[in-house]
């Protein structure tokens, strides 16, 4: 069972994730790969019904930087808990390409993440399972004035001064 989690409660999903061999439906909103996007270009721009793409960490939001007015959900993969890539891929969406549809992690998201998914531009996770979905619940939403809109500059804003022996403090 596949939940969504948005601004901290589930919701369902009228999405359907179709995989490369499989039909497209005719109608409700599609999920698509990029390399299923690639090689039905034509077919899947002309659909009605809403379109998305899911991009797995090695593929850059660049690679569809063209064509990102033409979906409505990126969805970015996580393949496992140390690829962090996914994050970097949200923040280029939002800030540097200005996407402003809903951006989607989906793969292995964990509760300890919500939050940093949050403050890097994520606006929905796609958690697999009831075990995963109770403790994100529990998480609560992001703090409001964490989103990237709000985000402080590089280095959080802090200045850090490395010690040596010789070194004195920053004044």
């Amino acid at each position: 069972m596949t939940k969504l989690l948005k601004d901290g409660k589930a919701v369902s999903d009228a999405w359907v994730h179709v995989a490369d061999g499989d039909a497209v439906p005719e109608t409700g909103p599609v999920i698509v790969t990029l390399a299923r996007w690639q090689a039905e270009h034509n077919t899947l721009a002309g659909r009605k019904d809403g379109l998305g793409i899911r991009l797995e960490s090695g593929q850059s939001p660049d690679l569809i930087k063209d064509d990102l007015d033409r979906f409505a959900v990126v969805a970015l993969a996580f393949p496992k808990f140390g690829d962090g890539r996914a994050y970097s891929h949200a923040r280029l969406l939002k800030d540097r390409l200005g996407f402003k549809g809903e951006v989607r992690a989906v793969g292995d998201v964990l509760r300890d993440q919500y939050r940093a998914m949050h403050r890097c531009g994520f606006d929905v996770l796609e958690i697999s399972g009831a075990r995963r979905t109770a403790p994100c619940l529990s998480a609560g939403p992001a703090r409001a004035g964490t989103g990237p809109a709000s985000a402080p500059p590089r280095g959080g804003g802090v200045t850090v001064t490395r010690l040596g022996k010789s070194a004195q403090p920053a004044a």
